[in-house]
């Protein structure tokens, strides 16, 4: 028979584990808005602080390569930077109450999972924006 604390214990292990992949999920996203702010001091705006995409662009103009392949990986739906709107959104609404199944209520329907949230997900999506980055100070640091 099964300690009496054991549900206890599940459920805290459950809510830790959802601490830790929220709390991944927003350092990423906050390592997103450093990612254009670097940009943007490449570009000599030492105090734009950009937190998306259009704010960086609006910073430095639409010309620059780097807003070029910034603008690419928004529209892929399979790359890093889309992976992170996905997860910006989940992340700001709130959890869906999920119906039950009962017998009056038997016809299968087709949930919205969300992004992936996996950590190995989440590890797949830092290590694409790390080379991102990675590439980006490799070739601003040739001028």
């Amino acid at each position: 028979m099964p300690p009496r604390d054991q549900p206890a214990n599940e459920a805290e292990l459950a809510l830790g584990r959802e601490a830790a992949i929220q709390g991944a999920i927003e350092l990423l996203l906050r390592s997103r808005r450093l990612l254009l702010a670097m940009i943007a001091r490449f570009y000599q705006k030492r105090n734009g602080e950009p937190s998306t995409l259009d704010e960086l662009a609006s910073l430095i103009g639409e010309g620059p390569s780097d807003i070029a392949r910034l603008r690419d990986l928004e529209q892929r739906p399979d790359s890093w930077w889309n992976h992170l709107d996905q997860l910006e959104m989940s992340q700001s609404r709130p959890p869906v109450n999920r119906k039950s199944v009962s017998e009056e209520n038997i016809i299968a329907v087709s949930a919205d999972t969300g992004p992936d949230r996996s950590a190995q997900a989440l590890r797949r999506t830092l290590g694409a924006m790390k080379n991102f980055a990675d590439d980006l100070e490799e070739q601003h640091s040739e001028w």
